[in-house]
């Protein structure tokens, strides 16, 4: 039994050159800092966040018991960034079906500058609760910022702590819930003395400027007076741009040379390898997960064959428009900083989505090599993800799958009554090239991380790997690569090429239907094995595979992959031949200009990286990178463009139509220092334009918009 201390208290975190064992959360690091202290010296500081969910975490020990109410409390601050930021203190745990869990303790908003307290005094810790973890993360922004005196206590008891957390409505300066002649005497007093409190000033700044003034004073007067009826935003200050020494720099600059040529659509993208692409629609949007190829060297430094022993996370790119893909990051999912700690590898994705108990729920399954099939969970298609299991859910001992070769390259379906069912399996036992029986099929839980019966045996004619399922029509279509020994077949099939076979049932028997797509070897030259997903959006059906252009590109070779996509099309029950191609398939809708874009979202680029993961940003940007975004249609003309940006040293930003060498028709300067919003002048632009920014040095890159 751990005992309370005479305050109540099981722990106290004060943060005195110590992190008190918390750890970081995602991306986030943290350390002990004297630059601000709630109570004593330091504090700890939670910085390099990524994404809204980064922060700390503190394991929670066995004091803490499910079932029961205990009183948590922590103190938060920052610095950088706008007027105010919502902060959450949240426990994660895993509950009694295995799935992680994600429970809102306490919630406060503070304004910069102040501590404000995340406090709950009876919270009751689930009743199913394991492997708990108390963390603190924000609302929305990737802020910097502070913890002190953090404590988890007995319930009821009330710990002291800075309070705040008071946001008013803009304008009701004396928090009376209506806005009147009062609130424009406190304004006045305010401007003419000092405000009684940071809430009041913040409330005072109706225009949203980040400076209360007179102009605040004047519109909260027409407010009360009725001659207007809503506040009226500020707009942001125009940088004005010196264009000629623009020019001058970046007369200087040469834009770096792209993995992927001009005017073609494949491959899909280029700052990372993505192989065995694995395709889910959701919500409008083709999101595609690939096996993260990662360049192997000898001892000497030379490239080496891939032996995919490297690969631990997924890449997972998104789009609605099939041109421009949005790079959601790399996901963490083997090894010690994965999601399955327990793995040592993620090949082969595949992913799906369904409703369970009324929310949305998304599975990715991954192989942790060739000896079985693992899934993690989410509550987006874009993570963060968790390992509901801690081991895998197909292994050797999962019946009539000992035999199997290799135990791997899942494909999932979820079928229109909501039933999920998972393909996987490959390898050829000796002699046994015609008919090697290492498929297997098997329906899955409705929770679909369980198994709802034991794996069925598919026997596709020369199979090797790569397991792909579809439904069209009333028909089930079961797609694999065929093995390196079909000489002589009698189907016509050819090795190394993705055949399909049908049947009226998901769980088969399947009969053999044809080749749909050849070896990517007879189409660009190079030979490998053959990985492919099949998607039906908008009424048209798309076949994605990888190949190795970017390889090619780069004066490498060792079998390192990256997506294409073509369309595919049928006659009657039967898929014609697909031809790959390197232009790929032509952009199905404009994009919009006028809406916040993420400056990871990318047609075609050069030198450049994303970090992060979900609600990523471009890295590793350096002089003449450059990325293009295809098809933005400007059906309202433009003025001024705004970028979100940050630069170590302070940089540049070419903004052009067409290409990297094309029209330039505005620049940026971004600061040295920290993310910023900045807003230029641009030209007008008018119709459908591809727009490319091009880097005269390091920075990083979150998104834009044109007005």
């Amino acid at each position: 039994v751990i005992e309370p201390n005479q305050y109540g208290w099981y722990f106290a975190d004060g943060f005195e050159g110590d992190t008190c064992s918390w750890q970081e959360r995602g991306a986030a690091s943290i350390m002990t800092s004297g630059r601000t202290a709630y109570v004593g010296d330091e504090a700890l500081l939670v910085q390099n966040r990524e994404e809204a969910w980064n922060g700390a975490a503190k394991t929670l020990n066995r004091a803490f018991v499910p079932g029961e109410e205990y009183s948590f409390s922590a103190n938060v601050m920052y610095f950088d960034g706008g007027a105010t930021d919502t902060f959450f203190m949240k426990l994660q745990y895993v509950d009694a079906a295995g799935e992680t869990q994600y429970k809102t303790i306490a919630e406060a908003t503070a304004i910069k500058g102040e501590w404000v307290q995340l406090k709950n005094t009876n919270y009751m810790i689930p009743a199913d609760a394991t492997d708990m973890q108390l963390y603190i993360e924000t609302a929305e922004t990737t802020n910097n910022f502070y913890i002190d005196e953090a404590i988890g206590a007995v319930g009821g008891v009330t710990i002291l702590g800075a309070g705040g957390g008071e946001v008013l409505e803009k304008g009701d300066l004396n928090s009376d819930g209506v806005i009147n002649s009062l609130d424009v005497v406190v304004a006045r007093r305010g401007l003419i003395t000092e405000f009684t409190s940071s809430a009041v000033k913040l409330a005072a700044d109706v225009d949203e400027s980040g400076t209360t003034d007179v102009a605040d004073l004047v519109q909260l007067q027409s407010f009360v007076m009725g001659k207007i009826d809503a506040f009226t935003i500020a707009e942001k200050p125009v940088n004005q741009v010196d264009t000629a020494a623009m020019k001058t720099l970046f007369a200087s600059v040469t834009p770096a040379t792209s993995y992927k040529a001009e005017g073609e659509g494949n491959p899909l993208f280029t700052q990372r390898f993505g192989a065995d692409p694995g395709v889910m629609e959701y919500n409008g949007r083709v999101y595609v997960y690939m096996t993260n190829d990662v360049i192997e060297y000898d001892s000497n430094g030379n490239v080496v064959e891939n032996t995919y022993g490297l690969v631990n996370k997924i890449n997972c790119i998104s789009s609605d428009d099939m041109v421009n893909w949005t790079d959601h990051g790399a996901i963490a999912v083997a090894g010690a900083n994965g999601a399955a700690k327990w793995a040592n590898n993620s090949w082969a994705p595949c992913a799906a989505h369904k409703t369970i108990n009324g929310k949305e729920k998304f599975f990715l399954y991954f192989c942790n090599g060739g000896n079985g099939v693992s899934v993690l969970t989410a509550d987006s298609p874009t993570g963060p993800w968790t390992d509901p299991l801690g081991h895998g859910l197909i292994t050797r001992s999962t019946p009539n799958c000992a035999n199997v070769t290799w135990l791997f390259d899942p494909a999932v379906f979820v079928d229109d009554d909501g039933t999920g069912y998972l393909y996987f399996g490959g390898g050829v036992p000796t002699g046994q090239d015609a008919n090697p029986g290492t498929a297997r099929v098997v329906k899955l839980g409705n929770d679909m991380i369980s198994l709802a019966g034991d794996p069925v045996t598919i026997n596709p004619p020369y199979l090797f790997e790569d397991s792909g399922i579809n439904k069209i029509g009333n028909k089930y279509y079961y797609t694999y690569c065929s093995n390196w020994n079909t000489k002589g077949n009698s189907y016509g099939m050819t090795s190394g090429a993705i055949e399909y076979m049908v049947s009226d049932s998901p769980m088969g028997p399947f009969t053999y239907g044809g080749e749909l797509f050849k070896n990517q070897g007879v189409f660009f030259g190079h030979y490998g094995n053959n990985h492919h997903s099949i998607i039906e959006f908008n009424n048209q059906l798309y076949l994605f595979y990888h190949s190795r252009p970017v390889e090619a590109a780069m004066g490498i070779t060792g079998n390192y992959r990256s997506p294409q996509v073509d369309k595919i099309s049928m006659s009657g029950e039967k898929f014609n031949s697909v031809t790959g191609t390197m232009a790929g398939i032509s952009q199905l809708k404009t994009l919009s200009p006028y809406d916040k874009v993420q400056a990871e979202t990318i047609s075609m680029q050069a030198g450049i990286n994303v970090s992060g993961l979900g609600d990523t940003v471009v890295t590793e940007i350096d002089k003449g990178d450059w990325l293009k975004v295809s098809g933005v249609k400007f059906s309202q003309g433009c003025e001024t463009l705004t970028v979100r940006a940050s630069s170590k040293n302070g940089a540049a930003i070419k903004v052009c139509t067409g290409g990297p060498k094309g029209n330039a028709i505005g620049y940026v300067e971004v600061p040295a220092g920290g993310m910023s919003e900045i807003t230029v002048p641009v030209e007008s632009l008018s119709g459908t334009q591809d727009i490319c920014f091009v880097f005269s040095g390091q920075l990083e890159f979150d998104w834009w918009t044109f007005k």
